[in-house]
């Protein structure tokens, strides 16, 4: 039931990232069904959606635009190649230093542009649209509370189903899935890139691929964290890498663009009740099915009805802790936590806030550790001297060490 939800949620998103790429709405649905298929076998983090994403699709402008469409596929499949290294190489040990400060700033700005993601679509609604959007919120935030039931069925899959029942029975106008962009008429095919496999080739998608890569990993790490966190349980981070690249690789193959873990789509896995692949599994399917068999059933369905689950992703995803307690956490963790949202709202790039705070971070615990050398001085007897030495000594804080000690004074023995 989670992964119906979820996989009728990624088909907007698909092809909004498609558009943001510069390619056809069926580059980004082949992507997501391709991907999030793949990862349920390979991946190690159960009950992640991986799938087209934006922070993906941003990075793949210009090399469409410059290249075409099959150096996009040829990329996708090197980035893979990429990505099952650095999961052999255990890459996903730098994590570790990434603090808690900037995992909440990245899930806060995350969920900030989760949010802004909806304005275009509800500033094309009437006051019919926001009718439906306010009522599939009320959905959404009340049916859980229903006993038995509400725990049973996933809330947002009743607002879907009850907002397209309404919308179908009172004739209302307003936008449908169907008006998003014409959706394929087949299954996607193997394919092998049409490009000239020589040295000029690999001077072009390389460095594309090493960024889409690093991106790409930085970014399912974070929500492989995050999923950690409200499940309770723990991921094999370095298989979870391995399967991002293999999910990658057939992607590039079936016609796909790169794409990530996406951390909006995994909160309403996870938020739904589902803790296995299975759900992962279902969504990559359904989503699939519905665009190429059932894509008349789209136009059923309200952008309202979608509009409203993805606002109710934006605010659970945000860490309501860090604004409410925000005067009684450390200084520097708040302007950590500050520095990653701005830097992400204002350039829409995660990897560059992620890697801001955690540049910080280290800056401000150099800092740290600096003051944190202390020496306690004692004289015995007028001929000893004694010094009790406390703290970090490392090349920061070695010249302040250094202060703390009299060579001048005449003394017998230290």
């Amino acid at each position: 039931l989670a992964g119906l939800v979820v996989g009728l949620a990624l088909i907007p998103e698909s092809i909004a990232f498609s558009a943001i790429a510069g390619v056809d709405p069926q580059v980004g649905l082949y992507a997501s069904f391709c991907i999030a298929v793949t990862i349920a076998f390979f991946g190690g983090r159960t009950a992640m959606i991986s799938a087209a994403t934006g922070a993906m699709a941003l990075l793949m402008v210009t090399l469409v635009k410059d290249h075409g469409l099959q150096y996009l596929f040829a990329t996708t499949i090197l980035t893979g190649i990429i990505q099952i290294v650095a999961g052999y190489f255990k890459v996903a040990k730098l994590m570790r230093f990434v603090s808690q400060s900037v995992v909440y700033g990245f899930v806060n700005a995350l969920a900030i542009l989760i949010f802004v993601a909806q304005i275009p679509e509800l500033a094309r609604m009437n006051l019919t649209g926001y009718f439906f959007v306010g009522l599939g919120l009320l959905i959404v935030y009340l049916f859980p509370q229903i006993p038995k039931f509400g725990k049973i069925i996933p809330s947002p899959l009743i607002c879907i189903i009850l907002l397209s029942l309404f919308a179908l029975l009172s004739g209302a106008e307003m936008r449908t899935v169907s008006d998003l962009g014409k959706f394929p008429d087949t299954l996607p095919i193997f394919l092998i890139p049409d490009i000239p496999l020589n040295f000029e080739t690999l001077k072009i998608i390389f460095p594309y691929a090493i960024t889409l890569a690093t991106v790409g990993l930085l970014e399912t790490m974070m929500t492989t964290t995050i999923v950690n966190e409200v499940t309770q349980t723990e991921a094999d981070r370095h298989k979870e890498c391995r399967g991002q690249g293999i999910a990658n690789m057939v992607s590039g193959f079936m016609g796909g663009m790169a794409g990530c873990a996406m951390i909006g789509q995994s909160i309403i896995n996870v938020s739904s009740g589902a803790r296995t692949r299975l759900s992962t599994l279902v969504a990559g399917v359904f989503l699939l099915c519905l665009v190429v068999f059932f894509k008349d059933g789209l136009t059923y369905i309200p952008m309202a009805a979608l509009v409203s689950i993805m606002i109710m992703v934006a605010f659970t995803t945000f860490n309501w802790d860090s604004v409410k307690n925000f005067s009684k956490h450390p200084k520097q963790s708040n302007i950590v936590m500050l520095t990653v949202v701005i830097i992400v709202l204002a350039t829409h790039n995660l990897a560059l806030g992620v890697i801001t705070g955690v540049l910080l971070s280290a800056l401000f615990l150099v800092n740290k550790l600096e003051n944190a050398v202390k020496v306690q001085s004692e004289l015995f007897n007028n001929s000893t001297r004694k010094y009790t030495i406390h703290g970090q000594i490392f090349f920061s804080s070695s010249s302040k060490f250094y202060q703390f000690f009299d060579f001048n004074e005449s003394i017998e023995n230290v």
